[in-house]
């Protein structure tokens, strides 16, 4: 009887140990699930910037105010008869 319940305890600790410590512990399970929502976060910012870009895309197809926009925030360009102002902020006079 004394080997049975040896046998017994042995057998739970070894059961124990692979619960907490081996493969597929339950701190490898949470630990997996941590990275699991990190990349559904990274995931879903980089489908959001696909929906931009998409949008971009179809905008610079369909029309030219999207590339008129473009130019004129990236390349400075203007328009023929505007006039382009430019304001400087005033530096500190030098003593």
């Amino acid at each position: 009887m004394r080997w049975l319940i040896l046998l017994l305890l042995l057998l739970l600790a070894g059961l124990q140990y692979r619960l907490w410590v081996g493969e597929g512990s339950l701190a490898e399970v949470a630990a997996l699930h941590r990275g699991n929502e990190e990349l559904r976060q990274e995931l879903a910012q980089k489908q959001a910037a696909n929906e931009r870009q998409a949008a971009d895309v179809i905008d610079l197809k369909q029309g030219s105010e999207a590339i008129e926009e473009r130019a004129r925030q990236e390349l400075g360009m203007i328009r023929e008869g505007e006039v382009f102002y430019q304001f400087a902020k005033p530096t500190a006079p030098r003593e």
